[in-house]
């Protein structure tokens, strides 16, 4: 038989079934976040209270979206944002590799006997139908991208038979040469799957074009294999990417990903025969060290691989599930802090939205949530510096701590224009209205925090203006009346805080909130009429009462803010009970 020929209409079909694939891919993950967005960010953020639990997590919500991709990072972001911790993070990550598997099952399903053409045809109808009439525009979605991807398998795989490539001598030689070398080759097709993970960026793609390899019998099932574990391997590569910007715990989450899959790959290599020999009895497949199957139905060769990456993958969860603790002290001592990067150098990055997901929009924004919540937490931080600052008296305590009060409102202003570009990044993406409208008050929330760290910031600049430029200190009144305001603000901003963390609810009561803002606008009021009166009586000068009114009246804007981020995050007041 004579060398086959591939054309250039060969490999343009290849290329392009490959990018219909991966493009179905994202399609359908994306539709199906928009049906259950919500509810995959919440399962996310609660359903990892156990090691067992984490890993359920992690293969649920990656066998709903078809990335691992997407739920290793989104696990560095929880990482960095404090919602997860790395232990919980850890078994996730091995969910994530369980959930992945269901990828390489569906492409069993498309490579058979059965033809998908008409269930590709018959999908497309109607989804269209969907979109078109608006009747359900994110089921539409899913299903054209399920479509999608089933029409790039079949195309694949189709194309694969026509470019007959197991009379091609070029690529017989190629494999002839390199598969007799025992481990040798084995190691050689492991990196060579893992490179070509990293460059395609998705483990599908390659799973595709290494079962069509194998099923056209132009591959041994074993360098199949081994292809597949290199791919295991070359995943890990995005979320370590990913992580290089973020904080230490982050890459240590992204590090945990990489040490998992190796170890698997380490322990598989040592009874590799062996493991390939059981899987290939299980479907009564004959198996000989570097040789192409006989008489075997494509089929059968498809669901052997399906069958050892869900085995590898199984098997090495329920060795490391019971070795989370060791696996974290090892990724804590690889990767360490890096030097010279103190506590506030930390709150100062954007952790997890460095890391965003912005291919899943409706999961990035659970990361802008926890980012908004570290803001929060860093205004109340800085409203305490104030309140510090007040009764700080030796000068260069004073100086050290009024420079990091202005550390941190630059730290408010960059948060504040990073989280909304971020936001509005977002929003680009195929989102629910109800998504659209939660951007809408995030980006309204950031505002008025940025404000409430200005407005910290200008009772510093006041109480340091004053210090330089008024030889009288405040009489005992003054600080009483000072100390009573900041009490109340520091009230209303704590409240703020609680009502920002439960925003899941929606619904909370917000009269304690209200009332605080009226005492707070009651005292300010009440304070300035009572200033005019002692200045007039000659308690303090005139320089004096206008500092003390700086303070007072900054207290005052500040508790408006506070009721500005309240209702701008678009949360509503609990309905008083009919009863």
């Amino acid at each position: 038989m004579g060398e086959s020929q591939i054309d250039a209409i060969h490999i343009l079909t290849l290329v392009g079934s490959v990018a219909l694939l991966m493009y179905g891919m994202k399609v359908m993950s994306e539709g199906l976040q928009k049906m259950a967005g919500s509810k995959l960010r919440k399962v996310l953020g609660t359903m990892t209270t156990n090691r067992v639990a984490g890993v359920l997590t992690g293969a649920m919500i990656t066998t709903a979206i078809q990335s691992s991709t997407a739920t290793t990072v989104m696990t560095v972001s929880f990482v960095s944002a404090g919602l997860l911790t790395l232990a919980q993070a850890i078994s996730v990550v091995m969910g994530a590799n369980i959930g992945t598997t269901a990828t390489a099952w569906i492409m069993v399903l498309a490579g058979g006997n059965f033809n998908m053409l008409g269930v590709v045809y018959a999908a497309i109808i109607v989804a269209i139908f969907l979109i078109y009439t608006k009747k359900n525009t994110n089921l539409g979605e899913f299903i054209i991208g399920l479509a999608f991807m089933l029409l790039g398998l079949t195309t694949l795989k189709t194309n694969a038979v026509d470019m007959n490539l197991a009379s091609n001598e070029t690529i017989m030689g190629f494999f002839s040469a390199t598969c007799h070398w025992g481990y040798g080759s084995y190691f050689l097709f492991l990196l060579i799957g893992g490179l070509l993970t990293c460059a395609v960026q998705s483990s599908a793609a390659i799973m595709a074009i290494t079962m069509t390899l194998c099923s056209t019998g132009v591959m041994p099932i074993d360098m199949g294999i081994a292809l597949v574990m290199g791919e295991n391997i070359g995943t890990t590569i995005t979320s370590n990417v990913v992580a290089l910007s973020a904080s230490t715990q982050a890459r240590r989450a992204a590090m945990a990903h990489l040490v998992f899959n190796l170890f698997g790959v380490l322990w598989v290599l040592c009874v590799f025969k062996f493991f390939v020999g059981a899987i290939c009895a299980a479907w009564d497949v004959p198996f000989t060290p570097g040789e192409v199957a006989g008489e075997v139905s494509a089929t059968s060769l498809n669901a052997i691989l399906a069958t050892f990456h869900t085995a590898f993958n199984v098997c090495n969860v329920c060795i490391l599930i019971w070795f989370v603790k060791p696996m974290e002290k090892l990724v804590c001592s690889i990767i360490k802090p890096k030097d010279g990067m103190d506590a506030d150098d930390e709150v100062s990055r954007l952790t997890f939205i460095g890391s965003g997901v912005l291919s899943t929009a409706e999961l990035s924004i659970l990361e802008a949530k926890k980012e908004i919540n570290v803001f929060v937490d860093r205004c109340v931080k800085m409203y305490g510096m104030t309140q510090t600052l007040l009764h700080t008296n030796k000068g260069d305590e004073f100086n050290k701590l009024f420079s990091r009060i202005e550390k941190y409102e630059s730290i408010t202003d960059n948060l504040e224009v990073e989280i909304c570009a971020y936001l509005s990044k977002v929003s680009e993406g195929r989102l629910s209205v109800e998504s659209k409208l939660e951007i809408q008050h995030m980006m309204r929330v950031c505002d008025e925090l940025e404000s409430i760290g200005d407005s910290c910031y200008n009772l510093a600049r006041t109480m340091s203006r004053k210090r330089k430029n008024s030889p009288h200190d405040f009489t005992d009144k003054q600080y009483e009346h000072i100390h009573n305001m900041m009490s109340l603000t520091e009230e209303a901003i704590e409240q703020m805080a609680v009502v920002i963390e439960q925003g899941e609810h929606r619904y909370v009561d917000l009269n304690k909130n209200y009332n605080t803002e009226h005492e707070i606008n009651n005292y300010r009021s009440q304070l300035k009429e009572q200033n005019i009166v002692d200045i007039n009586n000659k308690l303090y000068d005139y320089q004096t009462g206008v500092f003390y009114m700086d303070i007072i009246s900054e207290c005052e804007k500040l508790g408006d803010y506070i009721i500005n981020v309240i209702e701008a995050s678009g949360i509503r007041e609990k309905k008083a009970s009919a009863f």
